[in-house]
């Protein structure tokens, strides 16, 4: 689970022996499950979510926590634990009004930390509580949600750095906002994705060739759980940066299994970070790719999105675009002045 849908909480009361409970009712639309959580009068609401290191979602009392955390009943504060340890991060929704994000940026993975900043950059609220562990436990307040975002990926650079220089930048963006962007080939494929309900279907090819998108067009599988991305299709458009063949010859390979193994092996955690979240990205990237007989160095936006197949494989879809000085190669978004400054893809 990456995004949570929040409907108008349905109240519900239950009486008994003790004062009346109200339970607000929230959809969480990955899961497609339904979580009550206790109000009782004069309490803070309170929904508490945690991350595992593997980027899954889950309830704080519930037993597959309890299965992550390897203790079916425990007598201390298992989350708390589970934070400082075991690379969990702690998401909770206070009175809908407040999200406290607990961390401790040394032990958090990739894919816990792609599935959060997702989730910061698709939610209403704009009101951020960070509290991370280094030495002693320390707090921070944000108020939006791009800040909260960059702060996240800079407390965490130091456990995902490369080196000293850094070879790839990502900057995320809010997918939603292509919606209201004007027509474009980033856009037309998120209208796409949209229309179908996120199910793949032989007229999503027919569509990016109708619409001149399939040069530019790579189609990923990942099969749950946690198997390599393998490459499904890869459009012509890409032999700027691979080898002339590559499009073809790569085709059921591992993506990780790039000419730029560094390079391949990064790429494919947003990849299985998408399929696991079923939640788009759409980001800026800076990369540095090595090939012979130097470095090619791009900059672009790309837009992943999941597709459902009748079988347990997600087939993900990159969409991209060069960014550079020209006027046609703007963003399809265009941004703000007091755009987020650019960090370690690494570590977002």
């Amino acid at each position: 689970m990456a995004q949570f849908d929040w409907d108008q909480p349905n109240q519900h009361s239950m009486s008994g022996g003790s004062p009346a409970v109200n339970l607000a009712i929230y959809k969480i639309g990955d899961l497609r499950k339904i979580v009550r959580t206790s109000r009782c009068e004069g309490f803070v609401n309170r929904l508490t979510m945690l991350v595992s290191a593997e980027g899954t979602w889950m309830l704080e009392d519930s037993t597959e926590f309890r299965a992550a955390l390897g203790d079916p009943e425990p007598d201390y504060d298992g989350a708390a634990f589970a934070v400082k340890n075991l690379g969990f991060i702690r998401f909770q929704i206070l009175d809908n009004s407040i999200i406290e994000i607990d961390l401790h940026p040394r032990n958090v993975e990739i894919a816990a930390l792609l599935a959060v900043q997702q989730q910061l950059l698709t939610s209403h609220i704009k009101l951020f509580r960070l509290k991370y562990f280094d030495v002693s436990w320390k707090s921070e307040i944000i108020c939006s949600a791009e800040l909260a975002v960059a702060r996240l990926s800079e407390l965490c650079a130091r456990r995902f750095a490369l080196s000293a220089e850094d070879r790839f930048l990502v900057e995320p963006q809010d997918y939603l906002r292509l919606f209201e962007s004007e027509q474009g080939p980033l856009q037309l494929m998120a209208q796409k994705w949209r229309m179908s309900f996120g199910h793949f279907d032989p007229s999503v090819i027919s569509f990016a060739i109708k619409n001149d998108l399939l040069s530019r067009l790579i189609i990923v599988g990942v099969k749950p759980p946690g198997a390599e991305p393998v490459f499904r299709f890869i459009g012509d458009g890409h032999n700027n940066w691979l080898d002339d063949n590559f499009h073809v010859n790569a085709i059921g390979g591992k993506v990780q299994d790039q000419p730029d193994k560094t390079y391949g092996q990064w790429v494919s955690q947003f990849y299985q970070s998408v399929a696991s979240t079923g939640q788009p990205r759409y980001d800026y990237v800076t990369a540095s790719i090595q090939r012979p007989p130097g470095t090619y160095t791009t900059h672009y936006e790309r837009l992943l999105l999941p597709w459902k197949t009748p079988s347990d494989e997600v087939l993900v879809t990159l969409s991209s675009r060069g960014l550079g000085t020209d006027t046609a190669d703007k963003a399809s978004v265009i941004e703000p002045e007091s755009s987020v400054a650019r960090y370690s893809t690494m570590s977002s």
